[in-house]
């Protein structure tokens, strides 16, 4: 079973937090486009947590449902 993945929103920021850890000096960033940006582990490259920019404007017209199972890595 994967790490428990935590939301966090900020909602003067309108960032969506998706985290499976504690944020680290170590950890590499990368923009993934359209406004989401993956922290990720340098050693072995698994997403560790996403942001994603401008959420609130994304849900306007699509759905948002709980529970979410996901596996976080980078393609390929």
């Amino acid at each position: 079973m994967g790490a428990k993945l935590t939301f966090q929103y900020d909602r003067q920021g309108d960032i969506l937090y998706i985290t499976s850890c504690s944020p680290y000096a170590e950890q590499e960033s990368e923009e993934l486009g359209d406004g989401v940006i993956a922290r990720f582990n340098p050693d072995t490259d698994d997403i560790e947590s996403l942001e994603i920019l401008s959420f609130s404007t994304r849900l306007k017209d699509s759905q948002f449902e709980l529970p979410i199972t996901a596996t976080l890595r980078r393609a390929g």
